[in-house]
Parts: C-alpha cells; structure tokens; sequence
C-alpha cells in the first residue's frame, strides 16, 4: 500500500487518471484540490497516517484556493457591473444631447437635399486667401466656395448645396477640402470639421453614436458641444 503523505506525491504516483484530466487545464480549480486531497486520504499508509498539523494546514489550502476563485468570482461580477453601469450612464448623457449643435471632425457629410451644411477650418495663423472645394461621391468637384475667415483659429462657410452655376444638388455623401495659402502663395494646412445638429442617438452593439443629417457619427467625434458656430 502506497506511503505517500503528500498532494504532490499522489499527483505524481496514485492519482494518474486524476493528473491526466487537471492537465487539459491552465490551473487547478477548488475541486481538483478536493479530489487530490480526498485521493491522498485514500492511499495514505493506515498505520502511518497523516499527520494532523499536516491535513490541517492541506484543509487551509483548500480554503484560500476556494476564497481566492470566490474573491475572482466577485471581481469579474463587479466589472460586468460597473461596465453596464458606465454604458447606463453614457447613454443617459448621450440621449440629452438630442437637438444641440456640435462641432465635429472629419470633412465627410450627408446632403440631405435641403439642409446647408456648415464646413468648418482652423488655420494655425493668419493667411491670404482660402478656399472650400466640395466634392460628390464619385470625387468630382461640384463648387467652390471663396473662404471669408483669413485669421487664425476657427471659421466655418455654409454651403447651400448649389453647384458653381447654380445648380442644386442631390443628396448624397459629399467632402469638402479647404485650400489656405499665405502671403507668399504657400499651402498652409488647415484642419477641417463640420457644424451640425444632432437628431437622434442610436446605442448599436459596436456602441452609442449619434446621428447627423441622417450620418452616424460616433460620440469620439464630438470636439464641442454649442458654441461659436451653433
């Protein structure tokens, strides 16, 4: 009869079947410590049994192992909460943005047919002449407009969804590029951005987006909420 007295004795001699299915895993459950313990109990020596400070201190093992899975249990609990918690919150606060004015990033848009869209441009400094180009969905020019804001910081021209002659154009999906130069006839980069009222929020699985002149737009593209331009 086998003389072992310890769990790692019996993982590596009496308990083999034990031993084969704990390695299909990355780590031992609770239950796994009970079944080696209960097989160590089971092969020890009867007239050499375990010791009693032994088993106790192999029971305190089990109990911090048992403890440790419950604190992991609790944990993974408290995350999935405090994440549906924070979308509560978020989707609470996105929802009171219906009707406000925004200013975006990004120069893509939505024409719906009807509605001017403000095309906005930040220049870093002062320049000589600006331009706005409107392009349809096929990158085909459509209008130019002449830009009125030359300093630096924010500006923005309203397009009446008119080509160069005068003509109105479809809705559609439309980009605008702004063209800067100064004093010398250099290109001056301007970073572009969009005015719009938002109509609705949606909450879809890959998250909450809010939707402007019928485009989906997601919640990290809001630079500021009313404001200069509104």
């Amino acid at each position: 009869m086998a003389t072992t007295n310890s769990v790692g004795s019996i993982i590596s001699a009496a308990t083999a079947p034990i031993t084969a299915t704990a390695t299909n895993k990355n780590i031992l459950g609770k239950d796994d410590f009970l079944k080696l313990l209960l097989q160590q109990l089971k092969y020890q020596d009867p007239l050499n049994p375990m010791d009693g400070a032994q088993y106790a201190a192999q029971l305190a093992q089990f109990s911090s192992v048992e403890q440790l899975q419950n604190i992991n249990t609790s944990l993974s609990s408290s995350i999935d909460a405090n994440y549906v918690l924070a979308q509560s919150v978020n989707n609470t606060m996105a929802a009171s943005l219906i009707g406000k004015d925004v200013k975006l990033s990004g120069n893509s848009f939505s024409y719906d047919g009807s509605t001017n869209v403000n095309a906005g441009y930040t220049l870093p400094g002062a320049v000589n002449s600006v331009s706005i180009d409107v392009y349809n969905d096929k990158n085909e020019k459509v209008r130019t407009i002449t830009g009125t804001g030359l300093t630096a910081g924010d500006h923005q021209e309203v397009w009446d969804g008119k080509n160069d002659n005068g003509t109105a154009m479809a809705s559609g999906k439309y980009t605008f590029k702004v063209n800067a130069t100064d004093a010398s006839g250099a290109s001056v980069t301007a970073t572009q951005f969009l005015w719009g009222k938002i109509d609705a929020v949606r909450f879809t699985t890959s998250g909450t987006v809010v939707v402007i002149n019928n485009t989906e737009v997601g919640l990290s593209s809001i630079l500021q909420v009313g404001g200069k331009g509104a």
